[in-house]
């Protein structure tokens, strides 16, 4: 296959650098309760204070902590950690990226229970507000209060048990402020009603709940859309296969039992429920949930294929190598759970602002009662007011603002054919003005091709793909694909083998024929094809990606320098560097690439590598950011930051330009962030807010923040890898 995909089911994120990675196993853990940055800062440094603990991430996106840790410490002991933090916990599902809908379920349930009884309570409200009488506003005081009360204990579940397992460790969060405004305002309403008071606020109540539980059942239905691109492309993986038992009859298997080393048989139209190699027939695939790549590629005996791709050909049979949570798609999804959150500079400023929240928030609505009783409003309207402070602090929008916007963007890029392994790396590509393109394998495919076919007679081409189709090396696959796209059927060959290093051997119609072992050309590689002492030379070419000019045009466009920084020699290196328009280096030994960089650096500038060599694993690690293609060595997939699939090269320009508009989306969130509590704060201080409304604007500002992350999911439309244009900043 082009740009093999297998590739990726090797790419994992890079391994704390504290302890050897052999000590260490790794478990992950729904948290629910995580609500805002703070919540990210205490449970990350609260498992890592852990003795034993390695580190301690959290994908904020999908409520959930990997934890990397001795094997001597068991799940229950790092939930009991967590407890102690003040969070609950369970472990996650085996699959990152399944859906469990479970919290979502349930805040949807205590949402309904909020709506009902506070449309019955509006109801009953309305009597009282049009100027009842005592008795009956009295009367209907209480049959509020037996609707509100039932109706708040229940509602009000997701926040006390929240607030009471912090205090229980004596800790706080920011369900502790939510609950206490919610349980004073009750209170402060049947001190109202059980003393004939004119005023009661349990209609106040029950809408504060059911505008906080609004706020986060559309945050969880908008962060579950954010990630639907990838949950969709784990819910195309086919359910599971018809597989060919040892007496030749069939059976059908679901994908999760699948198992290496068992033959499917994938119909003409089927999607593939595991990864595997073709061991019989011939077809073509549509790879483009992984690769971004829309045109069919052709799949032959030998070629490995992967779950998710869908036959579009004849019936091929196929020998599983992976299957369930070992697949390729299944490893993509799992590095994307990873990559959902990272320690950036704007994660850390948001951690380092909401750290403060708790703190800040108890002591502004102590300070809000204080002074309004000082002022002799008495100590109802001082408790509402207070209400109404705590309420309104809430740091949802500001712990928000990045991993939304993370999580959308990566997610884009993912469905444009580039995997962004870490969150962070969004932040460095936005800041990227040299781009340092490796030559092959990278500007070029990497997929050594034959030059000229037809100038090969029929004959040639039959007993040159008879010989090339039983050998393994590069040069003869390249040779066998190409002959085969071209409708060549191989010569019926007697005798074949393959001498190391010298080729393939054989007799056709009782003559001598051979494929004889590769010669270095000008520019290439080339083979000869001997037939009864004929002798017929077919050279090699690596064929550039057919973007690379518009992807270097885009490049341009956003003001970014590119330039060839190559070990290949020189004429190579030249011609390339020639149609491309480009400044190039050649003969570069790994030592000299990451010096050209580290020069670059020095200079202020921000490097990106784009390389997919061993050689190349250095100036990736030492760049300030860099990408690999999916045909890349592991040493360079591991020290990458992202990964582009297919034979496209607009990714990297695409990646470039997702990356600055992710970052103005950050700043944009941020920015709303702050205004939101420079007007609100000292509005609810000064008695202009009432806890419901104070309800409503926090609300409100957490789905502002997640609406605007949510228009990145347009940044890399598609457009974008179609045309230079679609690439411009």
């Amino acid at each position: 296959m082009n740009a093999p995909v297998s590739e990726l089911a090797r790419v994992t994120p890079q391994a704390p650098a504290a302890e050897p990675r052999d000590s260490l196993v790794d478990s992950r853990f729904t948290v629910p309760g995580m609500r805002c940055a703070g919540c990210i800062a205490k449970v990350e440094r609260g498992l890592g204070a852990v003795p034993g603990v390695s580190a301690a991430r959290v994908n904020f996106s999908a409520k959930r902590v990997a934890v990397s840790h001795e094997a001597a410490i068991t799940d229950e002991v790092l939930i009991e950690e967590l407890r102690k933090l003040g969070f609950e916990a369970e472990r996650a599902a085996e699959n990152p990226l399944g859906r469990d809908d479970r919290e979502q379920r349930k805040l949807a349930r205590c949402l309904a229970v909020a709506g009902f009884g506070m449309m019955n309570i509006m109801l009953l409200s309305v009597s009282v507000w049009s100027g009842a009488d005592a008795i009956t506003r009295d009367m209907f005081h209480w049959i509020s209060a037996m609707i509100a009360v039932p109706v708040i204990v229940y509602a009000g579940r997701p926040f006390f048990a929240s607030a009471a397992m912090a205090l229980r460790y004596r800790r706080t969060n920011m369900d502790v402020p939510i609950s206490i405004g919610v349980l004073l305002a009750t209170g402060m309403s049947l001190y109202e009603t059980l003393t004939g008071g004119p005023h009661a606020y349990f209609d106040g109540a029950v809408m504060l709940l059911f505008f906080l539980l609004a706020g986060r059942v559309l945050d969880a239905m908008m962060r579950s859309r954010a990630r639907s691109g990838i949950a969709a492309l784990l819910g195309r993986m086919g359910k599971g296969a018809q597989v060919l038992n040892p007496d030749g009859s069939t059976r059908y298997v679901p994908a999760e039992g699948l198992a290496p080393n068992m033959v499917m048989l994938v119909a003409a139209g089927e999607s593939l429920a595991a990864d595997g190699v073709i061991v019989e027939g011939r077809t073509r695939v549509d790879s483009s949930m992984l690769t971004g790549e829309s045109d069919p590629r052709p799949a032959l005996v030998g070629d490995t294929i992967h779950a998710g791709m869908i036959n579009l050909g004849d019936p091929v049979r196929v020998k599983v190598t992976a299957a369930a949570q070992d697949t390729a798609l299944a490893d993509i999804a799992r590095l994307m759970d990873e990559a959902g959150q990272s320690r950036s500079r704007y994660v850390r400023i948001a951690d380092r602002a909401s750290r403060l929240y708790a703190p800040a928030v108890h002591t502004l609505a102590l300070l809000s009662f204080a002074g309004w009783m000082l002022a002799g409003a008495g100590i109802y309207k001082a408790l509402l007011i207070a209400v109404s402070v705590l309420i309104i602090t809430c740091p949802c929008a500001l712990g928000l603002a990045v991993p939304a916007a993370q999580v959308v963007a990566s997610g884009a890029l993912m469905r444009r054919g580039l995997l962004i392994k870490d969150g962070s790396a969004l932040e460095r590509l936005a800041e990227v003005d040299r781009v340092l393109f490796d030559k092959t394998g990278t500007l070029t495919l990497g997929e050594p091709r034959p030059d000229d076919l037809a100038a090969l007679s029929a004959n040639e081409r039959a007993v040159a793909l008879a010989l090339a189709q039983s050998s393994r090396h590069p040069l003869s696959r390249g040779l066998a694909r190409a002959l085969r796209d071209a409708g060549v059927e191989p010569a019926a060959l007697e005798g074949v083998s393959e001498e190391a290093g010298q080729g393939m051997q054989g007799r056709h119609d009782g003559r001598a024929v051979a494929l004889l072992r590769p010669e270095f050309e000008v520019g290439g590689l080339a083979v000869d094809l001997l037939i009864d002492g004929q002798r017929t030379r077919i050279t090699f070419s690596d064929p550039m990606r057919e973007d690379a000019r518009a992807a270097i045009v885009a490049l341009a466009d956003q003001g970014i320098t590119a330039c060839i920084v190559s070990g290949d020699h020189e004429a190579s290196v030249g011609a390339m560097a020639r149609r491309l328009g480009l400044f190039a280096t050649h003969s570069m030994k790994p030592a000299d690439k990451l010096a050209l960089l580290e020069r670059l650096k020095g200079a202020g500038h921000f490097p990106l590598m784009v390389g997919d060599g061993l050689n190349d694993g250095p100036a990736l690690a030492g760049a300030h950011v860099s990408i690999a293609p999916g045909g890349a060595s592991d040493v360079s997939q591991q020290a990458a930051d992202a990964v582009f699939v297919g034979e496209r090269l607009m990714p990297v320009a695409l990646a470039i330009r997702v990356a600055r508009r992710t970052m103005a989306i950050v700043r944009e969130n941020f920015a709303m962030a702050v205004v939101y509590n420079i007007f609100a704060v000292p509005l609810a201080i000064c008695g202009f807010v009432t806890p419901l409304v104070a309800a409503i604007a926090m609300s409100v500002s957490s789905l502002i923040v997640v609406g605007n992350s949510l228009r990145l999911a347009r940044a890399a439309g598609p457009k974008s890898l179609a045309s230079p244009a679609g690439a411009r900043a």
